[in-house]
């Protein structure tokens, strides 16, 4: 779809406001690709309904604008890929890498990893309700741009997971493998707490011959009271604030040092020219005072 070599997104759930903690996220993947010349994409990941909240997708959209960052491309909103996404299901499905399940939630064990009950058919008693990807055993590894060298174990953190839910609705995990690969994206720049569903998305990719990109993890931020910034907590720091004020704190977030008293234009000049993605802290950290 994209014909540039280097090509990320930022995706946004649009469930709220644009709060600081997505604005890191979105600043560091703008400044990532476009360092390098290449292409920033947005992606609206609006096939949760129950969560979505009126007039958000416009608000994120309006804001980023409001700061600087304009798409290389128009906006894809998920909502539109549907049948992309039950064609990556039945080709799991035939074959053989996903299976009909016919589990709740209450048949989990405290650990969270589904202990494949429905791997070799549906038990007795139980009806179809979700579909899940056929996770075998072994690690994988990915070098991440911020957290260094990963090595982790999908059956480990998940078992089979679910692709399309009991509600019919399809999974983040498929959708972000399927959108990814159609809008050609070689890099993903995210935040950590999506850190451990990598390697379940790098799995999909396998299976669906599709490429996998190279991944950059950010530091969470998090509210003074140590929570993470969300939505959810109507966190708001961003759209009544100055936008060469926040744009300016984010930087300062990821690391980096621009001069003060530089207007918005200014900044993203200064940040394009020294952007240096080995200045990014590992871990998370606390909102910057002020915001």
């Amino acid at each position: 779809m994209v014909s540039a070599l280097v090509t990320g997104r930022f995706a946004p759930s649009p469930t709220g406001n644009l709060h600081f903690g997505s604005l890191v996220s979105a600043v560091g993947s703008f400044l990532e690709v476009r360092h390098q010349g290449g292409d920033w994409l947005l992606r609206i990941e609006d096939i949760d309904p129950p969560r979505e909240v009126a007039g958000s997708a416009t608000s994120i959209i309006s804001d980023l604008k409001r700061l600087g960052m304009e798409p290389d491309a128009p906006v894809l909103y998920q909502s539109s890929r549907l049948n992309a996404y039950q064609e990556a299901v039945e080709r799991l499905l035939e074959a053989g890498l996903a299976y009909h399940c016919g589990c709740t939630r209450k048949n989990l064990p405290p650990s969270g990893v589904y202990p494949g009950t429905c791997r070799n058919g549906i038990p007795a008693g139980k009806v179809s309700r979700a579909i899940r990807f056929r996770v075998e055993p072994g690690i994988c590894e990915f070098n991440d741009g911020v957290q260094g060298s990963i090595s982790d174990s999908p059956a480990e953190i998940s078992g089979d997971f679910v692709i399309r839910r009991a509600d019919g609705l399809f999974a983040y995990q498929l959708a972000v493998v399927v959108d990814d690969g159609f809008q050609g994206i070689t890099q993903v720049v995210r935040g950590t707490d999506l850190l451990d569903s990598t390697s379940r998305q790098i799995k999909l990719q396998q299976a669906l011959g599709l490429i996998t990109p190279s991944y950059m993890h950010l530091p969470i931020v998090l509210s003074t009271d140590g929570r993470k910034l969300s939505k959810r907590l109507q966190t708001d720091p961003v759209k009544n604030r100055e936008p060469a004020d926040v744009i300016a704190q984010a930087l300062a977030f990821l690391g980096q040092n621009p001069p003060s008293g530089l207007s918005l234009n200014g900044l993203w000049d200064w940040a394009l020219e020294h952007w240096n993605s080995d200045l990014i802290p590992q871990r998370r950290a606390i909102l910057p005072h002020g915001v």
